[in-house]
């Protein structure tokens, strides 16, 4: 099993959710994700890097 890292951009922030696209893979699946596991200023086209079962803004 592997713990990353893996890369994502915000593509909808949806109540208590937030869709979420990988890039480092060619996918156009989205993956719903509880905003409460992403870093606090999270927002729409924020990139993200999930490692070690956890989330981090990239700037």
């Amino acid at each position: 099993m592997s713990l990353g890292p893996f890369y994502y951009i915000v593509e909808k922030l949806d109540g208590d959710y937030a869709h979420l696209r990988r890039t480092d893979i060619d996918s156009e699946d989205l993956m719903l994700v509880a905003r409460a596991l992403l870093p606090p200023d999270t927002s729409e086209e924020s990139q993200l890097k999930w490692e070690d079962l956890a989330y981090e803004l990239l700037e």
